[in-house]
């Protein structure tokens, strides 16, 4: 029943807290649905805003094929099975007005019955669709480096505003100033959002439209983008990127609200309508997708084999364990694996800003030959890591690595017995940070039984690179996949089969990380640093106890919450 249904007289009711026209039609009036529409683009094109028509029909076989309505609407439907159907009711209507012959009329019912008979004999006799191997990630790489002096003038260009313009003195002082010296800088300064924007530059350059939108992403939800400057005397916005006198194409920019399904849903229309845009959606944190799940599902994970339509819009989400809680840490990175099948989507989780660079001009390249809905897991305090930034020359040379080596010389590789796998921003943890809580670089760098290598394309998933490292070290004993997310979370129920097949005979494959988990990340910072340094410390030995639990299976400190083997013994400790 409508009041089932709703709690208002109108579907429409709803729009009126959007101060839009809203006009209801009666779906068997065909001549005042035409004039209702020629109304409601009249209105679009001369005030440029949203009209919506209410049609008001009904269902003359209820829900579906197979329903029967008569059970519960036995009333509405005597009236429905009594009522003529639309096209006999226009068909007479049209007969009294002397428009059209009867003939005539039924001449045209016939003609399209025959077409759509016809059509369905097709679909009957057609082919089943097979459905689409799986793919090596090593399919052929685009040019996606960009000329040096080309970023410098580029680069130039982005860091300006217009003379007169009164910038925010802390912004310039931060970020501006910064990215003007970082392409000339002999260490790696080229933070995340800044190869970003360069790539975003770059392509508006080449003549690729690029579509950016979601939840406060012109300035970033982490303040790292800052895309639109705001003179801090008027208000006044000024976006460098819609303003480059060499752009052959142009730049929109749209913070969307917290409303995931509706606006990955309009995104993913604009990118099928607009196929030669780089569209991206940013979520505000990873975990905010989950309200878009029906458009991840139904159309943008299976839209390829339902309905052959590829599209390249891209999903950005703010992924890693921070200990900012269950809400703010996970991506779902799972769901995303778990719904990758022959070559429908593309998962990437980078560790690095040059990475980022490469990947979004790699997608950019393939909208016109293999376009696949890409979904990145995009750091928050790798940002701005040090160890996270990029080079000039790793711009302008180069291209995507779906996977990484350890960086250190290459003699040292007979001498490793263990190689951790990782992916993303927990690499970092573990090699690079000798900040505190974790602190072990020195484990790492005075560790020369260990090496530790990145899966930076999780799918389709890299098994010609993984072969080629695993080959490259002759005298392992173990495998690690090291992860931050709980074991039933996280990469290891994807990756694990996978490299079972790739390991060869007499080598031990583990797993590093957090236990099975109902919650996505502990709800404590002390509790999340006590057991990412267990973990991390665990990767690079092998020989760190897994979490302390009483008897009765529970972790000892609470729900979800893993601490060391080792009690507190004071109260200052405990502290």
């Amino acid at each position: 029943d409508p009041h089932d249904a709703r709690s208002t007289l109108y579907a429409s009711d709803l729009a009126k807290g959007f101060e839009i026209p809203i006009v209801h039609v009666n779906g068997d009036d065909p001549e005042a649905c035409l004039a209702v529409a020629r109304m409601a683009i009249a209105y679009r094109n001369k005030f440029g805003k949203d009209f919506l028509i209410d049609l008001v029909g009904y269902r003359r076989w209820g829900h579906n094929e197979t329903d029967e309505p008569r059970y519960t609407q036995p009333e509405m439907y005597a009236k429905i099975d009594a009522h003529p159907r639309l096209r006999e009711r226009w068909a007479n209507a049209l007969i009294e007005r002397g428009l059209v012959a009867k003939a005539d009329a039924d001449a045209l019912v016939e003609a399209i019955r025959g077409k759509l008979l016809a059509a369905r004999e097709a679909a009957r006799t057609q082919k089943k669709h097979a459905p689409e191997p799986e793919v090596s990630a090593k399919a052929k790489s685009p040019k996606t480096a960009v000329n040096a002096e080309r970023l410098r003038a580029l680069n130039e260009r982005l860091c300006g505003f217009p003379e007169g313009f009164a910038v925010n003195a802390k912004l310039e002082k931060t970020y501006l100033e910064p990215r003007r010296a970082a392409l000339d800088a002999a260490e790696p300064k080229i933070q995340w959002a800044h190869a970003e924007m360069l790539a975003y530059g770059s392509l508006l350059e080449d003549g690729v439209p690029v579509r950016l939108s979601g939840q406060d992403c012109e300035r970033g939800t982490f303040s790292q983008r800052m895309l639109v400057l705001h003179d801090t005397l008027t208000g006044k916005e000024h976006c460098a990127l819609q303003n480059l006198p060499g752009a052959k194409a142009s730049l929109a920019l749209h913070n969307s609200p917290l409303s995931e399904t509706a606006v990955l849903g309009f995104e993913y229309g604009y990118a099928v309508r607009a196929p030669e845009a780089l569209a991206l959606w940013e979520a505000q944190f990873g975990d905010f997708s989950n309200g878009a799940q029906v458009i991840i599902d139904q159309f943008l994970a299976s839209g390829g084999v339902k309905w052959s339509q590829h599209v390249g819009l891209v999903m950005l989400l703010p992924h890693g364990y921070e200990g900012m809680g269950p809400e703010h840490s996970s991506a779902r990175l799972e769901r995303f694996l778990q719904l990758g099948a022959g070559d429908n989507i593309r998962v990437c989780n980078c560790s690095g800003a040059a990475q980022y660079f490469h990947l979004l001009r790699r997608q950019a390249a393939q909208l016109g030959t293999e376009p696949r809905p890409l979904i990145v897991m995009t750091p928050k305090y790798l940002l701005r890591h040090p160890r996270a930034c990029a080079t000039l020359a790793e711009l302008s040379e180069g291209a995507f690595q779906p996977v990484l080596d350890d960086p250190r010389p290459a003699t040292r590789k007979s001498a490793v017995s263990r190689l951790v796998l990782c992916s993303g921003k927990v690499y970092i943890d573990l090699v690079y940070d000798s900040m505190p809580p974790y602190n072990l670089k020195p484990e790492y760098e005075g560790n020369s039984s260990v090496a530790v290598g990145r899966v930076e394309q999780l799918f389709p998933f890299p098994a010609e690179e993984v072969q080629k490292l695993l080959s490259s070290y002759p005298n392992l004993t173990e495998v690690a996949w090291l992860q931050e997310e709980p074991k039933n979370m996280g990469a290891w129920s994807f990756v694990a089969p996978k490299l079972n097949s790739l390991i060869p005979d007499g080598i031990t494959l583990r797993y590093e990380g957090r236990p099975e988990e109902a919650s996505p990340a502990e709800g404590s910072v002390t509790a999340h640093n006590a057991e990412q340094q267990r973990l991390l410390s665990a990767a690079l030995s092998g020989t760190v106890p897994p979490p302390h639990k009483n008897g009765n299976g529970k972790h000892k400190n609470g729900a979800g919450a893993h601490l060391p083997a080792t009690e507190p013994a004071t109260l200052e400790e405990k502290k």
